[in-house]
């Protein structure tokens, strides 16, 4: 019954970090983490048990294991002179196979400086002919783009493109194909 208690304090230790860390909750903190999941302790110890957690997480998130260098790297860990336990082991690779993508998701999203794009729908349309246009039946394509930040309301923008502007626009996406092709293979 121990080693389940042990379990569940860990992980949600574990929890109350990335809540902390990597979710901006500002509810979490260091005292209420003390006090709730590990009162046995000390000040001193809960910040060295502390310490150590936040390292790990650290190092698994910034190197977004998956689960054979996670593995590899717990094992590290278990055999290093104060590391961890194999039972803090299991706990930690449980908690990161549930938690990865979210942890990752809110990474991602915090690095985001500007709008990103969301959505992107295209269609090529026939201009028809009018009596005040000279050119009737010429393809047109029509790009309409959705940007916008998560959690704010997006922003839509659509654009005409005539075949001279489509021809454009391929040429400068090849060249930049081209580009990225030879640094590739110059590094």
């Amino acid at each position: 019954m121990a080693d389940l208690d042990s379990s569940k304090s860990l992980s949600a230790l574990l929890n109350g970090i990335v809540q902390r860390t990597y979710f901006s909750n500002t509810e979490i903190s260091e005292e209420l983490l003390n006090r709730e999941l590990y009162p046995q302790l000390s000040p001193h110890e809960f910040r060295v048990l502390l310490d150590k957690m936040r390292g790990v997480l650290k190092s698994i998130v910034s190197a977004d294991m998956d689960l054979n260098q996670l593995e590899a790297f717990l094992t590290a860990q278990t055999k290093k002179q104060g590391g961890i336990t194999e039972d803090n082991a299991r706990v930690i690779a449980k908690f990161w196979k549930n938690h990865k993508i979210n942890i990752r998701d809110s990474l991602i999203t915090r690095s985001k400086w500007d709008n990103s794009l969301k959505a992107i729908n295209w269609r090529v349309d026939l201009k028809s002919q009018s009596r005040h246009i000279d050119h009737g039946n010429t393809p047109v394509a029509i790009a309409e783009i959705q940007l916008g930040k998560n959690g704010q309301e997006s922003e839509f923008l659509c654009l005409e493109f005539d075949e001279t502007k489509i021809n454009y626009i391929l040429k400068k996406l090849s060249e930049a194909e081209e580009s990225i092709t030879a640094l590739i293979h110059t590094s």
